[in-house]
């Protein structure tokens, strides 16, 4: 059974204004990195490592965050998430070293894509299948508001960056306190009036061969995809458009925002599409496509930068509006939290990989806004991990195709 179309629709709010939170603290880092690096001295090897360790924990940690989800429901483990999210986040904002920003990121990380995993269950949960992919869109796009959000705020909050790098990082605190209320909410709501509840089995590591060839697919698109994007747009890109396209902070900080801004409302169209029409594989290895089309006008090209931004713009709605749904689609509903919780698993191996091994790239090549041609490397770098991306989309689609038009037309 599925829970009321009201409740359903208040849930999704407050996971919506969760996720919105949760999503500015994660991108606080980039609009602070030229600041950091000339306020403290950090390099972009330390700069990296901020994001990275975000991610590191989650190599491992993110599967039994997914397993919880199994075991305890996702509104708990919700609640749970957000406390430890806020935790991180004041330790960033208030620590005076470079080993306590790190931590406050670590323990941060570990809250976040946990969080990541019960937010998308709870959708599951209490939206039904007709409208999943538009429910989770929705989600997403919300997201992303808090991601364009952290990449306006030296405009929004202009005052807080004239005072250097700390303030910037309280507002992200707040941010984050805003996610724990919305998720305090859902929880009382869950145990007034709860969804249908999923049996659990136990956990047995076996269950993981058990998922098929597409899954396997979908994971290895999922690590490269989100290491090429995030690696590169939540921590590099403001830093290379300042520095090898000469824009200011401020700038810069606007264009990266549209790939985010863009996202907004087109991740919730690409859900009711995928919806509509069921045929997700085209859809999914078309939007992998666009990724490595747009870095390389950056890379190799005198093209305006909104061209470039525009079709990652495009590309970062369609394939998490798609990508998410299908999930849910290729595993049992009472092993859907650990089938995420592993997809999060190999996904931030791969985050944290690209963020340090772009960061070295960098540093490497003397990276500078006096040498921008040192970027070269890393834009490289991502190139070809995404041209991976595509190739696994285009094994997913051969493997997944015919089944998603069967199962449509069969719904129809």
């Amino acid at each position: 059974m599925v829970a009321s179309h009201s409740i359903a629709w208040f849930v999704l709010a407050l996971i919506s204004v969760a996720l919105y939170g949760n999503y500015y603290v994660y991108d606080s880092i980039g609009p602070i990195a030229d600041l950091l690096q000339t306020q403290r001295g950090f390099s972009d090897i330390q700069i990296g490592m901020l994001n990275a360790i975000y991610s590191l924990p989650n190599v491992v940690l993110v599967l039994v965050g997914g397993v919880l989800v199994d075991r305890f429901g996702a509104a708990r483990v919700t609640l749970w998430t957000t406390a430890i999210c806020l935790l991180g986040a004041a330790l960033t904002a208030w620590s005076p070293t470079f080993v306590g920003m790190a931590a406050g990121r670590l323990l941060f990380g570990i809250g976040a894509e946990t969080l990541n995993i019960s937010a998308t269950t709870a959708i599951a949960d209490y939206c039904g299948a007709r409208h999943l992919a538009l429910a989770m869109g929705i989600t997403l796009g919300t997201g992303r508001l808090g991601s364009y959000s952290a990449d306006m705020s030296p405009e929004f909050f202009a005052s807080a960056y004239a005072q250097g790098w700390q303030p910037p990082l309280v507002i992200a605190t707040i941010m984050a306190a805003v996610s724990l209320a919305a998720a305090l909410f859902y929880w009382i709501m869950d145990r007034r009036s709860p969804a249908a509840k999923r049996e659990s089995d136990p956990f047995v590591l076996s269950h993981l061969l058990h998922f098929g060839k597409p899954y396997w697919y979908l994971l290895l698109l999922c690590v490269f995809y989100y290491a090429v994007i995030l690696a590169f747009r939540s921590t590099f890109s403001i830093k290379y458009f300042q520095h090898a396209h000469g824009l200011s902070l401020a700038a810069a900080g606007t264009m990266n925002s549209y790939v985010f801004l863009a996202s907004i409302f087109a991740t919730p169209f690409f859900g009711w599409l995928c919806d509509r029409i069921g045929r997700y594989a085209p859809l999914l290895a078309f939007g992998a496509f666009l990724l490595p089309v747009s870095l390389a006008l950056m890379a190799f090209t005198n093209w305006s930068l909104w061209m470039a931004t525009a079709l990652i713009g495009v590309s970062f709605s369609l394939v998490p509006a798609v990508m998410w749904p299908m999930a849910s689609k290729l595993v049992a509903p009472n092993r859907f939290g650990t089938a995420l919780g592993l997809m999060f698993v190999v996904q931030n191996a791969g985050i944290a990989g690209a963020n340090l091994v772009a960061g070295w790239l960098n540093d490497g090549a003397g990276a500078t806004d006096r040498n921008p041609a040192g970027y070269q490397p890393m834009m490289l770098f991502f190139l070809g991990l995404s041209a991976v991306g595509v190739a696994c989309a285009l094994l997913l689609w051969r493997t997944a195709g015919r089944r998603d038009q069967e199962a449509h037309t069969n719904a129809v």
